[in-house]
């Protein structure tokens, strides 16, 4: 088993994608499940903190150690089984999530939740319950997630198969493979009617899946991962529309919102249907012209959407994109279509590269990141977009606005200058999470809680709640040494 001491040697592990920074003794290297299970008994045993590590493209801090030790996952990295007939996929946690697509692929399946940042390993997408853009229609990894092999802070292990391990009302008893018994009482918390990834998941029998889906490393590490993966549609449709009016966008979306969720619940298969319905305002249109000269110049916002095809009914469908893109007075002329893979490709790159150039702003400038990641419900939206968007323009700050709006679900990305401007976007980011969560909304939607939005999650779910999940974890983890700092404070 590989440890690595060396300062020099371990830097990439004490940062991730938000710029935040921490220190460690050692990073170690598990090459199988009996390494990590050595290294969590020594741990456990001697009260030494362990930081899981993944891929470092989280926002949060979650993988970043605040001393202790670091356990990286990267050698735990194969894909174990492709089964095209039961349509299921086996894997360890550090497989590359574009490694995993492009495997899928050549099967002629693919796997639907696809975060940003493609380099993230699979077993972080599942530790934080990831998702993006075809959330829309998909949902979040937790969707997807079959089988879990868990390895838990004593270095006990527990698998779990989903429909299997269900509580009772809100009592959890889980066997451990070693015939351990645990018992949890899970918290009764109001999840928000929104998309979101804010602090453990629990309901009335509650499958023991979902709870550790997006437990953040804090109640144990995966080993083995078994997920849902789809057939590929025949064609996908790719488009990025341009509006001279916000407005106008914004109603696009709502409209192709309620047509999609009305094409899903009557099964409608030659409406429209959006896989991916994101915007993108001004602010964001100016900070990519470097990147996209072609922008065009008079645009107060974009709507990049994707729906599935075939050949039968492809062209009724354009027809109809352009057709809802005319009664919002967009610009027909300035219309982006893709309909291959090459095509599609580069209207990729124009949807990530927003993300791409702020989380490289923040690196220069040596500042955490500011953005948001908060989720209302639909039918609040609009009046909630132009609330915050107003105290963002109030606060003289640069900014700049885009996200999964099918889902309304905002990233409003602070841009600071300096230090003081820095602070009153820490300000002006509570001040938004605290309308979110007035709203019924989250305070985070996708990237988890992690280290960096722990003081908002206390302010969604209040200190009951909080306390709850800190049993609830120091059921399964005593001597609170796995991925402590995680969703709460010590």
């Amino acid at each position: 088993m590989l440890k690595k001491t060396d300062q020099e040697e371990i830097q990439n592990f004490l940062s991730d994608a938000s710029n935040f920074k921490g220190s460690c003794e050692a990073v170690y290297f598990p090459g199988s499940k009996d390494d990590l299970i050595s290294i969590l008994k020594e741990a456990n045993s001697s009260g030494q903190k362990v930081t899981v590590s993944g891929n470092g493209t989280g926002l949060t801090g979650a993988r970043v150690p605040q001393g202790g030790i670091v356990v990286s996952t990267e050698r735990l990295n194969k894909i174990i089984e492709i089964n095209t007939t039961d349509g299921y996929a086996i894997v360890e946690p550090a497989v590359l999530l574009t490694e995993f697509l492009s495997e899928l692929k050549t099967s002629g399946y693919f796997y639907p939740p696809d975060p940003t940042e493609k380099n993230c390993f699979i077993g972080g997408t599942v530790a934080t319950n990831a998702s993006g853009a075809k959330t829309f229609k998909y949902g979040p990894t937790r969707s997807f997630v079959e089988e879990l092999e868990v390895i838990l802070p004593n270095g006990d292990e527990l698998y779990l198969i989903r429909g299997r391990n269900l509580a009772f009302d809100y009592v959890l008893n889980l066997i451990s493979v070693n015939s351990n018994n645990y018992t949890l009482k899970l918290p009764q918390n109001n999840l928000p009617l929104t998309k979101n990834a804010a602090g453990y998941f629990t309901s009335r029998n509650l499958d023991a899946i979902d709870l550790f889906v997006g437990s953040e490393g804090t109640l144990g590490i995966f080993t083995k991962i078994k997920l849902k993966i789809l057939p590929l549609p025949e064609k996908v449709i790719s488009a990025v529309f341009f509006f001279t009016k916000e407005m106008d966008a914004l109603k696009f979306i709502d409209d192709a919102r309620i047509i999609s969720y009305n094409s899903r619940r009557n099964n409608l298969k030659d409406e429209l249907d959006a896989l991916a319905l994101e915007f993108f305002d001004q602010n964001a249109l100016e900070f990519l012209k470097s990147d996209f000269p072609n922008l065009p110049t008079d645009s107060e916002a974009a709507v990049w959407l994707e729906q599935e095809a075939d050949a039968a009914n492809e062209d009724k469908l354009l027809e109809k994109w352009t057709s809802i893109l005319l009664a919002h007075n967009g610009n027909e002329d300035a219309v982006w279509f893709a309909t291959d893979d090459k095509e599609r490709e580069k209207i990729s790159e124009f949807r990530h590269a927003v993300s791409a150039n702020v989380n490289e702003y923040i690196s220069r400038n040596n500042f955490k990141k500011l953005g948001t990641d908060i989720a209302v419900p639909d039918e609040i939206f609009i009046s909630f977009y132009h609330e915050i968007k107003q105290i963002a323009v109030d606060s003289k700050l640069d900014f700049l606005t885009y996200g999964h709006f099918g889902n309304s679900h905002i990233h409003l990305n602070i841009l600071p200058k300096n230090q003081n401007e820095y602070e009153a976007g820490r300000k002006l980011y509570l001040d938004i999470c605290d309308k979110a969560v007035a709203n019924s909304g989250t305070i985070s939607a996708e990237h988890g809680v992690g280290k960096l939005k722990r003081e908002y999650l206390e302010r969604m779910l209040g200190n009951k709640v909080i306390s709850q999940m800190r049993e609830l974890k120091r059921t399964l983890d005593p001597n609170y040494i796995l991925c402590a700092g995680n969703i709460f404070s010590e």
